[in-house]
């Protein structure tokens, strides 16, 4: 679709020309400079050249035959070749009346923006040449963004151990670094979020900056044991507490002076956040089966993929302890909705024998990722297992999703658009990168929520 006149974005733009036809050239400067693009001119692949070596270019056109008799595309290769090798990221855009299509297909291939038939077309060249620059700028930006938050982790690894963590999106970064600023502070951290997105791992950072970093680290899964034995796990029994039970401490008393972890905190039973709640207010405790009231130093961490504000309403979890847990809490997102960190994560698991094709990482960046980081993980594992060659292929992967049409990403509740709007303060495009969406999608969404779109 052709842009409007009044939507290119031209100005402060300088185009290049590298034709031998002055009459051509004057044409592009009179059409461009009318859209407020600077155009500077070149009568052959030499002179172009030692114009790009001289001056900051945004984009060239150039002409694939500089002789009256030549017809065959030769000159135009060798200058896009040494365009593309010295300014890789430099827009070109191919012009000619005689070049074969499947050199000019070749060439695009290789890099080339755009193949455009002289005589041309005014309108359609404007517009092609504004939506480069527009992609150019957008990926110079981007670029730029990558550097800023580079930059940042780099800062915030040489303060804090950051424990391996693997992330490139703007979300993990936040949460990463409120990590780091809470990790002193003698208060319980609540971690939400999906299974296998990296609960554990903010977990980990916690209690490596911690002030306790030194003491004990003890790790729960109560999701893996049976509930009838959590209570004893935690606090501890005594012989005979209940058939075959044998004196031995619990985890809050191996934790002390230290950190416990206590994951899937949704499972705890009713008898169990009662207790947890005195330990969280008293340090005190009973074992199991005995009387005597024990103290335990433990500085806590839970996480949990549950709703509790809907287990408050539904009686099953205790609103006195939801609020005595989430003092901070971090809300790690789904990996489907920080989707720049897909390919780090991917590399990372990698063994050192193999890499990914592009075409891998492209089918690893249209796959939704139900399971999360562990899915991606178990993918690239089994994959390294099962390749046939050094390179993994989309093939090896083995996403059945992808055979089907991609499902559609998971779409942020009202909840969590505010949230991201007030964490970046209204603004729209850094809201959008943290919930995974585009600008326009993310406006979508606002419009469909009822939420103002005027920020």
């Amino acid at each position: 679709m052709l842009k409007p006149a009044s939507d290119l974005r031209l100005h402060h733009r300088r185009v290049l020309v590298i034709d031998d036809s002055p009459a051509v050239c004057a044409a592009l400067e009179v059409l461009f400079s009318l859209h407020g693009a600077e155009v500077l001119s070149a009568a052959c692949p030499s002179e172009g050249l030692a114009v790009l070596q001289e001056q900051p270019v945004d984009l060239v056109i150039q002409d694939m035959n500089f002789r009256r008799e030549a017809t065959s595309g030769e000159e135009g290769v060798a200058l896009f070749h040494e365009i593309r090798r010295v300014h890789p990221d430099l827009p070109i855009v191919l012009m000619t009346a005689w070049t074969h299509l499947e050199t000019a297909v070749e060439l695009v291939k290789a890099g080339a923006a755009d193949y455009l038939a002289k005589p041309w077309d005014d309108a359609r060249l404007l517009t092609t040449v504004s939506n480069l620059l527009d992609l150019r700028q957008a990926r110079a930006q981007a670029a730029a963004l990558r550097r800023e938050r580079h930059e940042a982790r780099a800062a915030l690894e040489r303060r804090f151990n950051l424990c391996g963590a693997v992330y490139e999106s703007e979300a993990m970064h936040t949460l990463v670094s409120v990590a780091t600023q809470v990790a002193h502070a003698d208060v319980p951290v609540l971690i939400t979020g999906p299974n296998g997105s990296g609960k554990e791992v903010l977990a980990d950072i916690i209690q490596a900056n911690s002030a306790v970093r030194a003491g004990p680290y003890v790790k729960v899964n109560l999701g893996a044991l049976p509930g009838d034995l959590i209570e004893a796990e935690l606090f501890g029994t005594e012989a005979g507490a209940f058939t075959g039970a044998r004196a031995r401490i619990g985890r809050f008393e191996a934790a002390s002076g230290g950190t416990l972890f206590l994951d899937e905190l949704g499972n705890l039973s009713a008898a169990g956040q009662a207790k947890l709640l005195r330990v969280l207010q008293t340090g005190q405790f009973e074992r199991l089966g005995s009387n005597a009231t024990r103290r335990a130093e433990v500085r806590l961490v839970a996480a949990t993929n549950a709703d509790l504000r809907g287990a408050i309403r539904a009686g099953t979890f205790r609103e006195d302890l939801y609020y005595r847990l989430n003092v901070i809490e971090l809300e790690v997102p789904p990996l489907a909705a920080r989707a720049e960190d897909v390919l780090p994560l991917a590399r990372h698991f990698l063994d050192e024998r193999h890499s990914l094709s592009p075409a891998a990482e492209a089918a690893l960046g249209r796959y939704p990722w139900p399971g999360n980081v562990r899915e991606l993980r178990n993918v690239i594992r089994r994959a390294c297992l099962l390749a046939e060659s050094a390179e993994i292929g989309e093939a090896a992967l083995n996403l059945p999703a992808l055979e089907r049409e991609p499902a559609e990403a998971p779409q942020p509740d009202r909840a969590a658009v505010e949230s991201a709007l007030a964490r970046n303060e209204g603004n729209i495009s850094r809201a959008a990168r943290e919930l995974g969406l585009s600008r326009q999608a993310l406006y979508r969404r606002m419009e469909k929520l009822g939420l103002k779109t005027d920020t």
